[in-house]
């Protein structure tokens, strides 16, 4: 049986629908389970069970500081070492997004998982083409972003899914295997030309300052939100690979059509 962790969350979910479309029988982990799901919290190690279960995909558990989500991580992998799981498949963060502030967590579980006895896949995705929309802001009918010219290789989180799928779907001939999931490099002007209006640059200190005024971020959110930004901004994110196509067997959907619809639907009316 497969599962997938972080089943109520926008990218295991579409694995779970990817999975089930492709006839594949799984079931999804979450720590708030519904509709047939397992328990699965990664903050109570002694109540982990994955026993029956041969295939794991394990979504990051990213909502957090780095010793939360590596502790979460190394729970879930040791559960597995312990319950007979065959092969876990993890989905980290592209090779490119080393400085990107929440980047430590992933090569962390990467190192735990490798350390491991268990058969592993890493998928190192790239950022999601939704969340470069969704970072994006409109001031009056121009779009304002801290990107400037600097492109990202985004990838849309259904492409991500399937990807996953693929691999979970025949887990052996993945086994020890570490695959690039990046898109073609997509800028913020591309996001704004494809929606008809211009865009304009703000720099990465106005930027920074207003994260740090939102209320609504937790306290480790605008470094990361920040580093995405300056990363993105000075070219560090834009590499390209054929991991992704070659796992899908198809082209990957069009980013910059992903991102403008994730921007144009938090346009106010």
């Amino acid at each position: 049986m497969i599962m997938v962790s972080g089943a109520n969350g926008e990218l295991a979910s579409r694995v779970l629908q990817e999975l089930d479309d492709r006839g594949m029988p799984a079931v999804g982990g979450s720590r708030n389970p519904v509709d047939g799901q397992r328990l699965l919290d990664f903050d109570a190690p002694a109540g982990l069970d994955l026993t029956g279960i041969s295939t794991l995909v394990l979504i990051s558990a990213g909502y957090g500081e780095d010793d939360e989500v590596i502790a979460r991580h190394r729970n879930v992998i040791e559960a597995a070492s312990r319950d007979g799981v065959g092969h876990v498949i993890y989905t980290s963060l592209t090779g490119a997004g080393n400085h990107l502030g929440f980047a430590l967590a992933h090569r962390a579980t990467e190192a735990l998982l490798t350390a491991s006895d268990l058969e592993w896949t890493i998928l190192r995705n790239g950022l999601y083409a939704e969340l470069f929309g969704a970072l994006m802001t409109w001031a009056g009918d121009a779009l304002e972003s801290p990107f400037d010219h600097g492109a990202l290789s985004a990838v849309a989180r259904q492409d991500l899914a399937a990807a996953a799928a693929v691999v979970a779907g025949a887990p052996t001939a993945h086994s020890g295997k570490t695959y690039e999931l990046v898109g073609a490099p997509i800028t913020a002007e591309d996001v704004a030309e494809h929606l008809g209006t211009a865009h304009r640059s703000i720099g990465l200190g106005e930027y920074r300052a207003r994260l740090l005024a939102d209320d609504a971020l937790l306290p480790f959110q605008p470094p990361m939100l920040a580093s995405i930004a300056s990363s993105t901004r000075h070219g560090f994110l834009e590499g390209t690979g054929p991991d992704l196509v070659e796992l899908l067997d198809r082209r990957p959907a069009d980013a910059v059509a992903v991102a403008a619809a994730t921007a144009a639907a938090m346009r106010e009316p």
